[in-house]
């Protein structure tokens, strides 16, 4: 338990899952990116945990969660999160999740409006079609199957000369998980998974963040999900990048405090 914040196994659809909680009253389920874990978000916690009991599970193949060998499939991890959520004894939460995770957390808003209190999406995926080119070069079936995990490590060797192409801590140690989740996503030219169609039927609160310089998905796409979903706020933070949640820390829990009350 580092900072009091307590680091728990839980069995979750026969797998071992392992998360984060801190906190006492509204319960809130952050759902990590596509190439980070649970861990990147105790600073978070540590300042969330004040007025909210914060839940951030390592997703199925990530941090210290059990590996799937399977295909990591956006519904398999919305079934996983309702899960969790029935494991931990939540009727209804407030949901938050980035990148990958919010691309989740938005697909488990549509299919589960009752439990989802507030939603927040920081830097998420699966609203809009662009995507970062390394990602949609890893997300060829070849290259996802034999050379992922090998070309983003070199993506990461390079990053000293690649700085144009923004902040490099999306990058995190790569897994099976995180390769598989790019093919998932992504095709060669564009994310192929968009649910613009379905956002107006998010009733719920909702909270869009952004980091005004993303690399992996642009800004723009936080303004156009704004457009179409009902009752929603968004927050651009500039001279951000795809991290704002780290990169933002106290700003970023300042915003989510206004926004859950």
């Amino acid at each position: 338990m580092v900072n009091n914040i307590q680091s728990k196994i839980s069995k979750v659809n026969g797998i071992d899952v392992h998360y984060y909680v801190k906190g006492e009253g509204a319960p809130l389920i952050i759902v990590h990116g596509g190439s980070e874990g649970a861990q990147a978000w105790k600073g978070n916690i540590a300042l969330l945990a004040k007025q909210y009991r914060v839940f951030v599970p390592d997703l199925p193949g990530f941090g210290l969660s059990s590996q799937v060998l399977d295909s990591y499939k956006v519904p398999d991890m919305v079934d996983f999160i309702d899960q969790y959520s029935k494991n931990l004894g939540l009727d209804s939460f407030y949901l938050m999740g980035h990148s990958f995770g919010g691309g989740v957390a938005a697909h488990y808003a549509l299919k589960h409006p009752q439990k989802v209190r507030k939603l927040i999406l920081v830097s998420s995926l699966c609203l809009g079609k662009e995507i970062a080119w390394w990602i949609r070069i890893v997300s060829l079936p070849g290259v996802c199957l034999a050379m992922g995990r090998a070309l983003l490590a070199c993506y990461k060797g390079i990053k000293r000369v690649a700085k144009f192409l923004g902040p490099w801590d999306v990058v995190q140690p790569v897994t099976h998980a995180s390769v598989q989740i790019g093919a998932e996503i992504a095709g060669f030219t564009q994310q192929t998974i968009v649910l613009l169609g379905q956002l107006p039927t998010l009733l719920m609160p909702t909270l869009v963040m952004w980091g005004e310089k993303d690399p992996v998905v642009p800004a723009s796409q936080a303004y156009m999900a704004a457009t179409l979903i009902p009752d929603c706020r968004v927050r651009v933070f500039a001279k951000c990048g795809h991290s704002v949640y780290r990169e933002r820390l106290a700003d970023f829990s300042s915003e989510i405090n206004g926004f859950l009350g």
